[in-house]
């Protein structure tokens, strides 16, 4: 093969070098603004920007990767006194995780379906456990996932906009992310009957239900934020109060009506149940429109999801968070390694069909033992904190 000859370059003019950079500072910010999440320090406050409003700021792994080195750096820096997160778009704050691409590794036993659950996991409990002061603005859906991301952390505000739910009983999943945790912790049976049913819960009463720690109007946190930015060395408790004097200014649907308010009663008792065919049960012999309502959720629900996620609720209420984590990725395995949760996301996200075939098909199939092996530990598989 004869030798190829190299031609010097030729020398850039001047004004074709300053096109060449301006080209690659375009490209720079072009890639910044495409960028799946933005990090950014600003004033005081270390700022993470949920940034794929196309897809409601769904939560992918390089996401997590990039999110989790920076709120532990953030957390060594003496000048970073606050951290933000936020989603773009108007729509989601972040409406769950990659969902999809999880069933799709699932499927061909791709490693991203262990990845994703011990990375987000790692992430969750670095939330709940982060020395400075976390602010989650949760305006729009917050989700699965979402709510991984805020939940855990210090400080959570919710808007009129705010959309909460942990639909995961309709996917063949299990409200994970710390669901175990938090949810056996919210006033009476209200996390058990969120779990269970998927109910959403919206704008204020994500507030009334102990999910949000604040509610401020959502075209107020642009200055909410400026003002969170603009603040000098502050402590928990000046970051509380500056929470609190917007909190205490929003008026919009103050008077309304918690809308659990007046099932609260019905939901402690029907929901208090040791199984999941106890509570069925007594959502029959109730037989309120109320509980008719209720039966007709659980009964499009994946029956081992049901089960799993009652008994992880259960366990939860008096572990820490950590134990939670751990116990949740053990059932995250499960699912993996199971038939409910690629046919829920074939029948809910994929055909959109809304009739998946659960195997087992009924609650009475879904054997205890069955249930023990989930909740197995993996050995040197076991998440790690």
């Amino acid at each position: 093969m004869a030798a190829r000859v190299l031609r010097p370059l030729p020398r850039l003019k001047p004004f074709n070098r300053l096109q060449v950079i301006l080209q690659h500072l375009k490209m720079s910010k072009q890639t910044d603004s495409t960028a799946e999440v933005l990090l950014e320090k600003r004033g005081g406050a270390g700022i993470i920007t949920l940034n794929r409003p196309k897809v409601l700021n769904a939560l992918t792994l390089s996401m997590i990767q990039q999110i989790y080195p920076q709120i532990k750096t953030w957390e060594q820096d003496p000048e970073t006194f606050l951290i933000i997160i936020k989603g773009t778009g108007g729509k989601a704050f972040c409406a769950g995780g990659d969902i999809r691409a999880i069933a799709d590794a699932g499927k061909v036993g791709d490693r991203l379906a262990h990845d994703f659950f011990r990375e987000e996991y790692i992430l969750n409990n670095a939330i709940g456990t982060c020395k400075k002061p976390y602010v989650a603005l949760i305006d729009g859906i917050t989700m699965g996932g979402g709510v991984g991301l805020s939940v855990h952390g210090r400080f959570r505000v919710a808007t009129e906009k705010t959309l909460f739910a942990m639909p995961e009983t309709a996917i063949g999943l299990f409200p994970d992310v710390g669901g175990g945790y938090f949810l056996p912790r919210l006033s009476g049976k209200i996390g058990y009957y969120l779990a269970l049913t998927g109910f959403r819960l919206k704008g204020r009463d994500v507030l009334k239900a102990g999910i949000a720690t604040h509610f401020v109007e959502s075209e107020k946190l642009p200055a909410l934020e400026k003002d969170l930015i603009a603040l000098k060395s502050p402590s928990t408790e000046n970051i509380a109060d500056l929470l609190n004097s917007y909190h205490v200014k929003s008026k919009v649907d103050q008077e309304k009506e918690f809308v659990l308010d007046e099932h609260m009663e019905k939901i402690n008792s029907l929901f208090s149940a040791n199984s999941m065919e106890e509570i069925v049960r007594k959502l029959k012999q109730d037989g309120s429109p109320f509980a008719i309502k209720q039966l007709e959720t659980i009964n499009k629900m994946s029956p081992t999801s049901l089960k799993m996620t009652l008994r992880q609720l259960r366990e939860g209420a008096s572990m820490s968070l950590q134990d939670v984590l751990m116990m949740e990725y053990r059932l995250s395995q499960a699912c993996m390694r199971g038939h409910d949760f690629y046919e829920g996301v074939r029948a809910v996200l994929t055909d959109k069909d809304q009739s998946p075939r659960w195997k087992p098909a009924a609650l009475e199939e879904v054997s205890d033992e069955f249930l023990d092996d989930c909740f197995k530990p993996l050995g040197n598989n076991d998440l790690k904190l």
